[in-house]
C-alpha cells in the first residue's frame, strides 16, 4: 500500500466546501503584537515587568486594518486593568510596505511604528512611553496549497518614570514563524526583551502561538426509523497559548508565567453520504468524509471503491480540497477559450481548476492531460508535493530515495517521491514503492485524507508545539 495512516489520530481539517467556502471565518492566525499577550472574543491578557515583578494585565484589545495598494496600516488598541486601580492604555499604529514577487511566488514585507501613546499606571508608579522604534521585516512563500512565512524584529522602548527625567528602556528581538491554509493556520512568536532601569537589568522571554484549525467529528443520528444514520460536523476552533519566563534579580527574581485563551468553537454541519457499497471497506470513513466536504461529488450511490482512481478526478478533488483560486474566466469572450490541453473541454466546471493548476506548477503542461486514465501512485504523489512546494526540500540531484525500486522512479517525479516519503505521505510495499501501479478509488482517498491532516495536524505540531517546547 501507498497509503500512511497514523493510528489513534482524529482526522481534522474538513468542511463542506460547495457551501462552507463563503460561510466559514478566516483561517488566518496571527499574534496581536509584540508584547506576548493571548486573547479570545472577550479579553486580551498580557503580563508587564517593569516595577520588578510580573503584573497580569486582562481587558479589551482592538485590532483594525486598512490597505492601500501595497501599505497595510494596522491600529492597535488596548484598554487593561490589573486589580482595582493599575491601568494600561496602549495605541499603535504600525505600517506596513508589501513586495509581491509574482515570478518568485513570494512576498516581502516591512513594518516601521507610525504613531504611538501608552501609559501604564500602578499604584503611584507611572510609567508613559516617550518612544518606540521598531523594525520588522519578513517574507512569505506563497505556495498553491499552503503559504509558509518567517519574520525578524528588533526595537526599541523608552518610557518616562512619573513624568521625570528617569527613563526605563526596553530592547526588542525577536523572530516569528507561521503558515496559512484553508484548513489551518498558525503563527508562533519569540521576542527577548531587556529592560535597563536604574534598578539594573532584567531578561523577559516570551512565547506565544495563534492557532485555528477546522476539525471534523461524526455524530450519529439516534431515531432508527431515519433516511440517514449519521453525519460529520465540521468544528472551528482557534486558541492562543503563551508563556513569559523572567529573569529580575532587583526584583522577583527567576520564574515562568502561562497564558491561555480559547475561542468558542464555530459549528456547521455537513452533507450525509449515504453509499450503499462501503460497508466493510477499510477506506468508508475516509470516502464518506471527502464526499461530505464536497471534495468528491458523486450522484450515484455507489462509489466503487476498487475501482481505479482517474487523473481527472483526483486532480479536481485535491484543487478543491486546498481551496485553488482559479483564474478568472474573461469577461464577455467571444474567441472560444483554447484548452490548455487538447482532451480536456474548456465548458467543463471544473476546467479552470486544471488551467490554474498548471499555472502554479501543480500540473505540467504537455499535448494531452488523459483525464480518463488511471492514476498512478507516482503521478498522486507529485500532485501532492507540488501544491505544498516542498519538491525544492530534496536533496540535490543524485541521492536515491529510501525505497528498493529508486531506479523506476523516473528523474522528474523523484524529488516529489522522496519529500512524499520524509513528510510520511507515502510508503512502501515491502520497502518498494512501485510508482507506475494505479491507485484504487478507496486509496486515493486515504492520500487525500492523510494530505489534508498533515496540513493541519502536522504543520500545527512543527510550528506550535517543536517550536515552543523543544527549542
Amino acid at each position: 500500500m501507498i497509503i500512511k495512516l497514523r493510528q489513534g489520530v482524529v482526522m481534522t481539517t474538513f468542511m463542506f466546501l460547495a457551501f462552507f467556502l463563503a460561510t466559514i471565518p478566516s483561517v488566518e492566525a496571527k499574534v496581536l503584537d509584540v508584547h506576548g499577550g493571548v486573547q479570545n472574543e472577550y479579553v486580551y491578557e498580557e503580563v508587564f515587568f517593569l516595577t520588578g515583578k510580573p503584573i497580569k494585565f486582562t481587558g479589551k484589545a482592538t485590532v483594525t486594518e486598512r490597505e492601500s495598494k501595497d501599505r497595510v496600516t494596522t491600529t492597535h488598541k488596548f484598554s487593561l486593568t490589573s486589580g482595582t486601580d493599575d491601568k494600561l492604555t496602549r495605541t499603535v499604529m504600525y505600517e506596513t510596505v508589501r513586495t509581491t514577487r509574482d515570478d518568485k511566488g513570494q512576498t516581502t514585507s516591512s513594518t516601521s511604528v507610525k504613531s504611538f501613546s501608552e501609559k501604564v499606571t500602578i499604584g503611584k508608579m507611572s510609567y508613559t512611553l516617550d518612544d518606540y522604534q521598531l523594525s520588522q521585516a519578513s517574507i512569505s512563500d506563497n505556495r498553491p496549497a499552503s503559504d509558509f512565512y518567517s519574520g525578524n524584529l528588533v526595537g526599541r522602548k523608552i518610557y518616562k518614570v512619573n513624568n521625570t527625567n528617569e527613563l526605563v528602556t526596553v530592547h526588542l528581538t525577536g523572530r516569528n514563524m507561521g503558515y496559512e491554509n484553508f484548513w489551518g493556520a498558525t503563527e508562533t512568536q519569540l521576542v527577548d526583551y531587556e529592560i535597563e532601569s536604574a534598578l539594573g537589568k532584567a531578561f523577559i522571554k516570551s512565547k506565544v502561538s495563534d492557532s485555528k484549525s477546522k476539525t471534523l467529528q461524526y455524530e450519529p443520528h439516534m431515531p432508527d426509523l431515519s433516511s440517514f444514520v449519521g453525519g460529520y460536523v465540521a468544528i472551528n476552533s482557534s486558541n492562543t497559548i503563551g508563556e513569559y519566563t523572567y529573569d529580575i534579580p532587583y526584583g522577583s527574581g527567576k520564574g515562568t508565567v502561562h497564558l491561555s485563551k480559547e475561542n468558542v468553537p464555530i459549528i456547521e454541519r455537513l452533507i450525509v453520504p449515504k453509499f450503499r457499497d462501503l460497508s466493510g471497506n477499510w477506506a468508508k470513513d475516509h470516502i464518506e468524509r471527502l464526499y461530505s466536504l464536497g471534495i468528491f461529488e458523486e450522484s450515484s450511490p455507489f462509489f466503487a471503491p476498487n475501482v481505479p482512481m482517474n487523473r481527472y478526478e483526483f486532480t479536481v478533488g485535491v484543487l478543491k480540497a486546498v481551496n485553488l483560486r482559479v483564474l478568472e474566466q474573461p469577461k464577455n469572450q467571444k474567441v472560444p477559450r483554447t484548452p490548455i490541453f487538447k482532451d480536456l473541454d474548456p465548458k467543463d466546471p471544473d476546467y479552470l481548476l486544471i488551467e490554474s493548476a498548471v499555472e502554479k506548477g501543480i500540473i505540467k503542461k504537455g499535448d494531452y492531460f488523459k483525464p480518463k486514465a488511471s492514476l498512478t501512485r507516482v503521478q498522486a504523489t507529485a500532485i501532492l508535493i507540488r501544491a505544498l512546494g516542498m519538491e525544492g526540500r530534496a536533496p540535490s540531484p543524485g541521492y536515491q530515495t529510501r525505497f528498493l525500486d529508486d531506479s523506476q522512479i523516473e528523474s522528474w517525479a523523484k524529488d516529489s517521491v522522496y519529500m512524499g516519503s520524509e513528510l510520511g505521505l507515502i510508503q512502501g510495499s515491502n520497502h518498494y514503492f512501485l510508482p507506475y501501479n494505479p491507485l484504487t478509488r478507496a486509496q486515493a482517498s486515504a492520500l487525500i485524507i492523510r494530505f489534508l491532516d498533515f496540513m493541519e495536524n502536522d504543520l500545527k505540531q512543527n510550528y506550535r508545539d517543536d517550536v515552543l517546547f523543544f527549542n
